[in-house]
């Protein structure tokens, strides 16, 4: 397999090998893909749970009514045209 770099991400590999860390460029990529692999699901549980809170706060406004009632697609579609505003 050949990959291509930006000679910024190149420079970064070659320093980690010049610190003796890792014995070739190669062994920085499969370190860093470990990395990237654990990492993703640490990340992956922030986002739900942050989506989580933010539906646990939607809903106790709901209770305490202040939602707003749509009441045609129309209505759903111009409140979705407000928010990406």
């Amino acid at each position: 397999m050949h990959i291509s770099l930006t000679p910024e991400l190149e420079s970064r590999v070659k320093a980690k090998v010049e610190s003796g860390l890792y014995n070739n460029a190669s062994e920085v990529i499969r370190e860093a893909l470990r990395f990237m692999e654990i990492h993703e699901d640490w990340v992956h549980e922030l986002k739900l749970a942050h989506l989580r809170e933010q539906l646990k706060m939607g809903l106790e406004q709901l209770e305490h009514g202040e939602g707003i009632e749509i009441a045609s697609k129309s209505a759903l579609d111009e409140l979705f045209d407000e928010i990406q505003r």
